[in-house]
């Protein structure tokens, strides 16, 4: 039997070229062109808060909890309906422990309905048909924001037999479609005053004092002098004296609207357990020679026959030996000088000559790195 290990696989180098060219080459076709500042900023004040809440979801197909804590659950909501039982009076697997999970949006008011998450805590074997029964979701302060209610969707199902089963999806977490009642709002503020004047802020989802200070311009064209450059992070804007309360959502949407250019910093982010790569728009490589080589492992495995030496003798047994050869070849490895790459099209060029596969090229951009011909941060995930 002959086993042949490589390194190097052309299949694998193949795929790194087309997907180092298709990472790289998206801001090579799409023109340069601005981002709207809603896409890349938020306004301070517009958040969400979690909720969540223990429950019981009920009319399950013997796929249920077993543990004690979901038929004490189903005792105490029995109680209060004014049946005496104990935990050991129920039997049976129709029902289940549940944690709720949801968002409270920033300007969800009573009566509107959100989205509730439903995962089992117990042994549940799947939440399929159940019944989530009316539950409190509470936020972090410990009171009362929404209340949970309905039909579990876990978009999938389950079938089983005596001696075989199947499955689609996961079992144990659903998902109810406006499942929630908003009992009581937390809506968001984001205009504050100061002595007397009016100002919001627009925090960046990446802080960069370039597109800052980029932000504070755009908007100063329009109004002069109301955007101020906290740090890389935030951008203070007032309000205009002259634009009334009721005008001061369309003066956020007037000055979120805007495009600037963001300004990405030379990264790149290696994943080394999938082995993916990720080259930022404005890395370079200094003057350099990259050296590549293969190695190749060949593994032979071949039985021989052991006879014994005296014919017709009881002194020995025919035996099978196997015996293993182990052949290591180092192919020739090439160095290839790789010129000031001042385009992202021209380090993509230059890593796909050298045919790289992505492993080969998580170990490249270390040895660069550490050479200090990188001109960009490295980020290994």
């Amino acid at each position: 039997m002959s086993v042949t290990l490589k390194f190097a696989r052309p299949r694998r180098r193949a795929f790194a070229s087309i997907a180092v060219v298709a990472v790289l080459s998206f801001g090579i076709v799409r023109p340069v062109l601005g981002e709207r500042i809603k896409d890349i900023a938020d306004v301070q004040g517009v958040r969400s808060n979690p909720l969540t809440g223990i429950g019981l979801v009920t009319g399950l197909a013997s796929t249920g909890d077993t543990t004690l804590l979901s038929r004490q659950m189903l005792t105490n909501i029995l109680r209060d309906s004014g049946l005496v039982l104990s935990p050991s009076d129920l039997k049976g697997e129709n029902i289940a422990v549940v944690m709720i999970t949801a968002e409270l949006g920033p300007f969800d008011r009573e009566g509107s309905r959100i989205d509730v998450d439903v995962s089992s805590l117990g042994d549940a074997e799947s939440l399929q048909g159940g019944m989530l029964l009316p539950t409190p979701l509470r936020g972090l302060d410990g009171e009362v924001y929404a209340v949970a209610q309905g039909g579990v969707s876990i978009g999938g199902w389950s079938a089983s037999g005596q001696q075989a089963s199947v499955s689609k999806n996961h079992q144990t977490v659903g998902r109810i479609p406006d499942g929630a009642i908003v009992e009581r709002s937390e809506l968001a503020t984001f205009i504050e005053q100061v002595a007397g004047q009016r100002f919001m802020t627009l925090n960046l989802r990446n802080n960069d004092f370039s597109t800052a200070q980029r932000i504070s311009r755009v908007i100063d064209e329009s109004y002069p002098g109301i955007a101020v450059v906290l740090d890389a992070g935030a951008i203070r804007v007032s309000v205009p004296a002259d634009i009334a309360h009721r005008d001061i959502i369309g003066f956020i949407d007037e000055v979120t609207q805007k495009e600037v250019t963001v300004d990405a910093p030379a990264t790149v982010v290696i994943n080394e357990r999938t082995g993916t790569i990720v080259v930022g728009e404005n890395v370079g490589i200094s003057a350099v020679a990259i050296s590549q080589g293969n190695l190749v492992v060949r593994v032979q495995e071949t039985a021989q026959v052991s006879q014994p030496i005296a014919p017709f003798s009881d002194a020995g047994t025919t035996e099978i030996i196997p015996e293993t050869a182990v052949d290591v070849e180092e192919q020739n490895g090439y160095l290839i000088p790789v010129a000031r790459s001042l385009t992202v099209s021209e380090l993509a060029k230059t890593l796909n000559a050298i045919g790289a596969s992505p492993r080969d090229l998580i170990a490249i951009f270390n040895a660069l790195k550490k050479a200090g011909a990188l001109q960009a941060k490295l980020i290994i995930m």
